[in-house]
């Protein structure tokens, strides 16, 4: 889906999808150049990390593994619940592993601080993050993101995996959604 195709729906525009994949490249050269021997296992955060994982390890020129969880702290709102659940865990063993999380959007920093947390007491090797998006003005909980794609307002956003009750993940672009929407 193009930002052309959801216009009316978008108050304003953040980013085309030709900046954010010239984004992913760069983020894609600093991965290989970091894990150059060390083939990380990368673990995407289900729903809306999968297009920020197609993108960035496709663009890697590395070995890497892939796996994913579900973590949530949304209900279908668009303001976090503050409780934080795993729905589907890793199927891969971490310990001794160099971990990537690769994460869509860093929001309040509740989510990720509880996983980062939670994978760590499984023994890697190390432990990274890598975000396509960070609202700096939300956030509550201190996150070190080494990989950063770009930061945005607090304004609610929608593309590039990002949903308003499931709508709006495969919009190429990032856009803020009109709270004609979801008002």
């Amino acid at each position: 889906m193009n930002l052309d195709d959801v216009r009316d729906d978008l108050s304003t525009v953040l980013f085309t999808e030709e900046q954010i994949q010239a984004r992913m490249l760069e983020l894609a050269a600093q991965i290989d150049k970091d894990y150059a021997d060390k083939s990380p296992l990368m673990v995407g955060i289900l729903n809306g990390a999968v297009m920020v994982m197609a993108d960035l390890s496709r663009a890697l020129t590395i070995h890497c593994e892939m796996d994913w969880m579900a973590i949530s702290s949304y209900g279908s709102g668009v303001a976090s619940s503050g409780v934080v659940r795993i729905l589907k865990d890793l199927n891969t063993a971490i310990a001794g592993r160099h971990v990537l999380i690769v994460e869509d959007i860093i929001d309040t920093g509740l989510t990720l601080a509880y996983l980062a947390g939670n994978l760590r007491s499984r023994n890697p090797a190390s432990i990274e993050i890598c975000a396509a998006f960070r609202k700096p003005e939300a956030l509550c909980n201190e996150v070190n993101v080494k990989y950063l794609g770009f930061d945005i307002p607090s304004d609610f956003v929608v593309g590039y995996g990002l949903d308003y009750a499931g709508h709006y993940r495969n919009l190429r672009g990032l856009g803020v959604l009109s709270p004609k929407v979801y008002s």
